[in-house]
């Protein structure tokens, strides 16, 4: 079994591939203060619930876009499940070439959904993935990864409006019945919700129009679900687009790393 580590900035997801099929994904969030002891316990824990022993994992790999958290992890694996974890970077074989002014700035969270994408879809393609930050990416149709944009996430324009805005209290993260708000909260959750769809389908247009076309587009992240129904630009959800993006890029180099 294939052990997948998709490292972010608000969690942490795991996810255990059989083969191609994925067998189980967690969610914890990411903690700065655990130790890589506590995070070997905590997922060994969650995979006994699978039934599923540290000895059946056969590979590790990560992908991480916090740096402080990456030799935790690296740790963890080799010390519970015995393995070298396979850490994504753009040295790796990922299908694509990467077009970027300086290919190592790009996140590995964006060439994992890139690479999961145009192996799935072909190209063109646009990944947009809401998370902390709502992340769009371009690949061309012959795999070349183009860029994108980068755009603060719903949570994190939430919780800029109650730091900065005193009067302004907490909110959930949903979507409001109208735009037009009755209270506070409902305006919050207007702005913040509809707000996150304008974006989204303003950029995909401009996107489009700069490439000279149309690109399937295919969105992913925590909050995909939640937003992207309301988005005509986008053309399909995969919310484990991320994981299967491990695992595939994974099978593309494992016989490098002797596995």
């Amino acid at each position: 079994m294939l052990l997948v580590i998709d490292i972010g900035n608000s969690d942490v997801v795991f996810g255990i591939f059989k083969g191609k099929s994925l067998v189980g994904t967690w969610r914890i969030a990411s903690d700065l203060h655990k130790s890589s002891d506590e995070y070997g316990i905590l997922l060994c824990s969650l995979l006994k619930g699978r039934e599923i022993s540290a000895e059946q994992i056969t590979g590790v790999i990560l992908s991480s876009v916090v740096p402080a958290l990456t030799p935790l992890f690296q740790e963890m694996s080799q010390r519970y499940f015995d393995r070298n974890p396979m850490t994504v970077s753009d040295v790796l074989k990922t299908g694509l070439t990467i077009q970027y002014k300086h290919p190592k700035e790009v996140g590995s969270d964006r060439i994992v959904n890139a690479a999961a994408a145009y192996h799935l879809y072909g190209g063109p393609v646009l990944i947009v993935d809401l998370g902390t930050a709502t992340t769009f990416c371009v690949v061309s149709e012959t795999g070349a990864y183009l860029g994108g944009a980068i755009a603060p996430g719903m949570a994190l324009s939430a919780e800029a409006l109650v730091q900065r805005a005193a009067k302004l209290p907490e909110v959930a993260l949903k979507r409001p019945t109208q735009v037009i708000g009755s209270d506070t909260v409902g305006s919050m959750q207007s702005g913040i919700f509809f707000g996150t769809v304008g974006l989204i389908n303003e950029i995909v247009e401009r996107i489009h129009l700069e490439i000279g076309g149309k690109t399937l587009v295919v969105a992913t992240g925590g909050l995909a679900e939640l937003v992207a129904g309301d988005c005509k630009s986008i053309s399909k959800i995969r919310p484990t687009l991320t994981l299967e993006g491990l695992m595939i890029i994974y099978g593309m180099n494992a016989s490098d790393y002797g596995n």
